[in-house]
């Protein structure tokens, strides 16, 4: 009767193990790669092209809108932030404007990293983005997860001194909501964008003015409502990023906008809220006829690719004419100066 007991238990644990492992990727990465292969010192100055070749594709349409969202609103402090003493002069803004710079790209790269590491990401790269870091060898998905142990701690402390530790805190939550727990192929994918940039506006404003946790000076009324619209024309827009990415996207099981609702649906979306969003940002600044012309331009040209033209290339060259778009925006505040 044992013996017939423990070969049934064993037979059955051999049927359902207790601890299942998740199924593994077929996607074999190598162990070794052009970084791991440096000496200390070739490391430390291998860096500075690593991070390059990690931000690379979101510096264009995410680092440099974003940072011009804080310096060009900040020529417009009077607005957008209260709790002066003094204006900051022209010169006190171009000061502050690499500090700016650098808490968007550290931010970006922190979220890179952790996005690119992943084998669903990888399979996804070798598709959309094969010139990648970690598709082309440069770095192992291992190196990349212990850069994050060190890079991680660094922007909590930089976070901290420049006085933005809350929106640093936020968007360390929603790169790990993102990337983590996969809210980047779930439909709230956009929405988590969204609230990202808002996180990324207001730090960059707070920066660029002099202001943050340790002044009085914080972010108006004004401000809020307009770093509050920006992220409604992420929301709204920022599937635009996704057109030239479809075929990868539909490998990886991503829920984007055009492929639950159809590449048609999103592209007139699109379209629509170029056009809605730019006549609203201008009715907000209350301008003349004078501060329609780069806005309606700018927005017009990206409508007009966005319905016209279709292949990846094409869309990948709209998607920077939407990033231009956006920074046009942002100039609103300076030209209601005028």
């Amino acid at each position: 009767m044992m013996g017939t007991h423990t070969s049934g238990v064993e037979r059955d644990s051999l049927q359902t193990p207790l601890l299942e492992k998740p199924p593994q990727s077929g996607l074999r990465t190598p162990e070794t790669s052009e970084f791991g292969s440096q000496s200390l010192i070739g490391k430390f100055a291998y860096i500075p092209k690593l991070i390059w070749m990690f931000t690379e594709s979101n510096f264009d349409t995410f680092v440099i809108p974003n940072t011009a969202f804080g310096i060009l609103g900040a020529f417009a402090s009077s607005t957008l932030t209260e709790g002066f003493q003094q204006q900051p002069t022209a010169v006190d803004i171009l000061w502050r404007s690499p500090l700016v710079l650098a808490f968007n790209w550290y931010s970006v790269f922190l979220f890179d990293l952790s996005n690119q590491r992943y084998s669903e990401s990888i399979e996804e790269d070798l598709i959309n983005k094969p010139w990648r870091p970690i598709p082309m060898g440069k770095v192992t998905p291992t190196e990349a997860r212990r850069s994050l142990l060190v890079a991680i701690p660094l922007a909590i402390l930089f976070n901290y001194l420049l006085g933005v530790w809350r929106q640093g805190f936020a968007i360390m939550v929603l790169t790990w909501m993102y990337n983590d727990i996969r809210g980047g192929d779930e439909v709230v994918r956009d929405l988590i964008i969204s609230i990202a940039y808002g996180m990324f506006n207001s730090a960059s404003l707070e920066i660029a003015v002099g202001g943050g946790e340790y002044t009085d000076i914080n972010i108006s009324r004004g401000g809020l409502i307009w770093t509050a619209m920006i992220s409604a024309v992420i929301l709204t827009t920022m599937q635009v990023q996704d057109l030239k990415d479809q075929e990868g996207d539909r490998t990886r099981g991503r829920q984007t906008i055009a492929l639950c609702m159809g590449d048609r649906f999103s592209r007139l979306s699109i379209a629509f809220f170029v056009a809605f969003w730019s006549a609203a940002c201008l009715f907000f600044w209350d301008l003349g006829p004078y501060g329609y012309v780069v806005p309606v331009l700018t927005g017009a040209i990206t409508a007009y690719r966005v319905l016209s033209l279709k292949t990846p290339k094409d869309d990948a060259t709209t998607w920077r004419w939407w990033a231009v778009w956006t920074i046009s925006l942002y100039l609103l505040p300076i030209i209601s100066l005028i």
